[in-house]
């Protein structure tokens, strides 16, 4: 690991540790040498960092020259929180994972009393049950999207028929009960809704899209906002009067 690399994980273990936390917890979850924390340490202290404490006693951050102070209303506190736990239980475990390190971030830029603040905050998020868990990477679904690149997926839609299919992924659309990935179906020649937990297989194709994918969603988006007011525009159903 470069040297950069480990100053940097070194600062979020810092952030993110019950203070003082210990050379020797650091060194292990590091895995280097206490001798290679002890430099790294006063690396960082050089570099400005604002790090309390000594070998035996344990280390806390006061300041932290790479995050600039912020300030947050309670309220604003409560919402981050809040909406960083529920993309803990809904992502998956690479969303679920940058959820817990932006929350560690944004913590080591407040005040003190902000910080009390965010750890005892007062909204909390608790779901009984959780949708269903995919079984592709979606950390590499979401490069393809931000790649602008298209895939091959092999789907088996909710009647288990199996197709192959190249789409262009637009965008992940997070349902109470389902993640979707709404995407231009180039078989179909039409835009599309397929269940994250239906795709058995994908391949990049080195085929870009960009930059269609900006303009493809905004379309979608508008097609899906139509569809939605047709359908609240239907006149109410009567009652069943056949017997």
């Amino acid at each position: 690991m470069a040297k950069s690399d480990r100053l940097f994980r070194l600062l979020h273990l810092i952030r993110g540790l019950t203070p003082p936390v210990t050379a020797a917890r650091l060194a292990a979850a590091m895995e280097v040498s206490e001798r290679t924390l002890y430099r790294d340490i006063d690396s960082l202290r050089a570099a400005g960092a604002r790090i309390e404490g000594e070998a035996g006693l344990g280390y806390t951050m006061v300041e932290d020259p790479a995050l600039p102070p912020q300030t947050f209303t309670q309220i604003e506190i409560e919402a981050l929180t809040l909406g960083l736990a529920e993309v803990g239980h809904r992502g998956d475990d690479d969303l679920a994972q940058a959820a817990s390190d932006a929350l560690v971030k944004i913590l080591a830029t407040l005040p003190e009393r902000q910080q009390r603040q965010a750890m005892h905050a007062v909204n909390m998020v608790h779901r009984y049950t959780s949708p269903q868990r995919p079984t592709i990477d979606m950390t590499l679904l979401r490069e393809a999207m931000w790649a602008e690149e298209a895939l091959e997926i092999g789907y088996r839609d909710l009647k288990q028929s199996y197709t192959l299919r190249r789409i262009y992924p637009l965008a992940l659309s997070y349902h109470d009960q389902a993640v979707m990935l709404l995407a231009w179906c180039c078989k179909r020649s039409d835009f599309r809704m397929f269940h994250v937990t239906k795709i058995e297989s994908y391949a990049k194709t080195g085929e870009s899209f960009r930059p269609s994918r900006v303009p493809l969603l905004r379309d979608y988006i508008r097609y899906l906002k139509a569809r939605d007011q047709a359908l609240q525009d239907l006149p109410p159903q009567g009652p069943d009067k056949a017997h």
